[in-house]
């Protein structure tokens, strides 16, 4: 399930929607925030792995993805540091309705992330990948279903990346947040590390593979794929949430 996780990651986000569950099937009585820790060190390889392989193959605007990279460290640091004082069960509620909205946007936009076209590099857009960066950091950090999605969909609709510059961009703020989330973890000693470890192992060459199909297929393939990966989210999302007790 790594191996899928790190292949589906690398294209369009939504890894943890297969990791996740098949930790929690196959480790039923661990405690849920381990579990939750030995994904991020599992998934936080991969996403290193699909982030080099597009950085050969894409330019990026570094002063604007720059600060959306350290304020996503900074806010998945605050988001994990919440989870004890805030419940997410609303979050959970919303999910599914977010992540809709995401796919009947990028439906009924046929021509959104078609072209590379950044806005340039101004204080504005640099203010933005913060805010972009602070808002889905915190979420990796305090919930984390749809992380990647959400940065792709915003490189796309903020930013005017294509579906492929969008995609590494994302992995790099993932990375940011994955690091955050696990020094968080460790300091607990909430980590499963030589599971975490070997998972990180068939993760990364699921990521080699997935980063391979998307720099090859453009941004079109990685544009189906995340409408394909989102719906499926949503209904996983939808039936944890309201279904499963």
């Amino acid at each position: 399930m790594a191996f899928f996780a790190g292949l589906v990651d690398a294209v369009a986000g939504g890894g943890g929607l297969i990791q996740v569950p098949a930790l929690f099937a196959a480790y039923p009585d661990a405690p849920p925030a381990t579990l939750l820790a030995t994904n991020k060190v599992s998934a936080v390889g991969g996403t290193i792995n699909a982030a080099r392989r597009y950085l050969r193959h894409v330019s990026l605007p570094w002063a604007v993805v720059g600060p959306a990279i350290v304020a996503g460290f900074i806010g998945s640091l605050l988001g994990a540091n919440a989870v004890s004082n805030f419940p997410a069960e609303p979050l959970r509620k919303a999910l599914p309705f977010v992540l809709l909205f995401l796919v009947l946007y990028t439906w009924f936009q046929p021509s959104l992330g078609e072209t590379h076209a950044p806005k340039g590099v101004s204080r504005y857009q640099q203010i933005k990948g913060v805010i972009l960066g602070l808002t889905i950091g915190f979420y990796d950090g305090f919930f984390g279903p749809g992380t990647g999605s959400f940065l792709l969909f915003g490189f796309v609709r903020f930013f005017g990346f294509d579906f492929l510059h969008a995609s590494a961009a994302t992995k790099l703020v993932n990375v940011a947040t994955n690091f955050a989330a696990i020094l968080m973890l460790a300091s607990l000693g909430q980590i499963n590390w030589p599971l975490g470890l070997a998972m990180m192992v068939a993760n990364i060459f699921g990521s080699q593979f997935g980063s391979r199909l998307a720099i090859k297929h453009g941004s079109a393939f990685v544009r189906k794929a995340f409408l394909v990966i989102v719906s499926v989210l949503i209904m996983k999302s939808a039936w944890n949430a309201y279904f499963l007790n």
